[in-house]
């Protein structure tokens, strides 16, 4: 399986090079009113996500390691997961997006869509390969009813 790295360290990594992004590059600042508010409204929409979609796993009685999809029991559809195939991915998308409008750089927009691609090519997919094995038909049509992200 080409399931690597955790999620959270990828989280971490991107980031951390936001974080670097926005010390070391002279350009790119903005500022405008409400940018805090802004960040605190990301923060808490993304804090409920993770929470909803922690919730319905543990609810369903199934694993929440993304590393190792093989081991799920049950595939869960309802709840979050009826608006998004990846609710705690798009969660820390969410905290990414936050933390880049925290930072107040405007190219960290794009180390968050580079954490989509990476995600996508490198977690969502292999992912999805062995959900699809496991689950079948069931999955199949869970992927045409719900997107991968939002």
């Amino acid at each position: 399986m080409e399931l690597k790295l955790p999620p959270a360290i990828v989280f971490l990594f991107f980031g951390l090079t936001m974080y670097i992004l926005a010390s070391f590059l002279p350009f790119g600042f903005f500022d405008f009113f409400g940018r805090i508010l802004l960040v605190k409204i990301l923060i808490a929409f993304g804090v409920l996500i993770a929470f909803a979609a922690l919730f319905q796993f543990y609810i369903a009685k199934t694993i929440i390691d993304p590393t190792k999809p093989n081991n799920a029991s049950k595939l869960v559809v309802n709840g979050v997961f009826k608006f998004s195939r990846n609710p705690m991915y798009l969660a820390m998308l969410v905290a990414l997006l936050a933390f880049g409008v925290f930072l107040g750089n405007a190219f960290n927009t794009l180390v968050a869509a580079a954490f989509v691609g990476y995600m996508n090519r490198f977690q969502i997919i292999p992912e999805e390969r062995v959900l699809l094995d496991k689950f079948g038909r069931s999955f199949k049509e869970y992927c045409t009813l719900t997107r991968r992200w939002f």
